[in-house]
Order: structure tokens, then sequence, then C-alpha cells
């Protein structure tokens, strides 16, 4: 059985191969332009930044260089029930020394759009094992009114097991923000 996480618990993950699926739903959006988030993942070492450009997952680069997480393809409209994307991990095949993978996602061109989380609802975070159990999840339910991306959650190794914690952190930018803040 699941456990609904509140921002900022902190959960063991307790599966070697498991599934972050991410989704959401959006609002009309007052420019009329559609929306397109899209989830990334930041491999972290030790030092709390990317090891290198590679381990940097997003539409654009969809497999990390051990293999190890993939991102299963950029959903441009967010339609349907379910999980909108999704990252499937093998924490046995991953580089030792990743330490921390973040998941953040971002709203694609929001200020060209004049878009924020403001206008997405339903948004959550969960992590399913390889056998469809969910383990642990985490809806955010905090209003980012002028917020671009937000820190879904991460996944940290501690003391030699992983562990999920349901962070919620938005910040007005984009992409580039966080590929400035963890390069």
């Amino acid at each position: 059985m699941a456990i609904n996480l509140q921002k900022g618990q902190r959960e063991q993950i307790g599966a070697t191969k498991f599934t972050i699926g991410l989704g959401w739903d959006v609002n009309a959006s007052a420019s009329g332009a559609a929306f397109d988030l899209d989830a990334s993942v930041f491999l972290l070492g030790a030092s709390g930044k990317i090891l290198a450009d590679e381990y940097f997952i997003f539409y654009n680069n969809k497999t990390s260089p051990d293999g190890a997480v993939t991102h299963t393809g950029d959903n441009l409209t967010g339609a349907g029930d379910g999980d909108d994307e999704q990252i499937v991990v093998d924490l046995s095949k991953l580089n030792p020394a990743v330490e921390e993978i973040c998941v953040v996602v971002t709203i694609h061109e929001a200020a060209d759009r004049k878009q924020n989380f403001g206008q997405v609802r339903n948004s959550f975070i969960h992590v399913v094992d390889d056998k469809n159990v969910e383990l642990v999840k985490y809806e955010l339910d905090e209003d980012f009114s002028i917020e671009t991306a937000v820190e879904f959650g991460r996944i940290y190794k501690r003391n030699g097991s992983w562990k999920f914690e349901a962070v919620g952190v938005g910040m007005k930018g984009g992409l580039q923000d966080y590929l400035n803040k963890y390069n």
C-alpha cells in the first residue's frame, strides 16, 4: 500500500527497479496558448552537482550513460488520467557516484506563454515498483501562482539505502535555472 507523503516527509524506497510517475492537469491559459510541462531528472554526486552533462535526463537526453535512468518521452498535452510523464530507474545499474536523483517539472516557454504553476492542478509524483505497486505518493497542493518550475521530489542515498523526499519547492524560472543550480 502506498504511503501518501506531505511536503518534507521522507520514506525509504525499498525497491531496486521502479518508475517515477508525474501527473498534472492544467486550467485554460489566459493567453490561450497550450501548456507543455516537462519532467527532468538531475543525477547528482556528493557535491550536489550533476556528475556530467549526460547525467541530466530530459526530453532531448532520455537515458543516462549507465543506462540506469530513462525518460519515457515528452507528453505535450498532459491530457488524460494517470501519469503524464515517467522516469524508469534501475538502481543496480546506477553509477555509484550518484547520491541523489532530483525530479523537477518546468513549463516550456512559460514566460512567453504567460503561464505558471498556479494554472496547474492535481499535480503529483509517485514511485511505483516493477510489480506496479505504488510505494510512495506526494500530491502537491500549494498554489504556485508565480512559479514556472517546481522540484517535485528527490530520491537520495543515505547509509546505503535509497529514500524519497517530497520536496514541492517552486521557482520562478525555467530549466536553465535548474541547470545553473546543479551544474
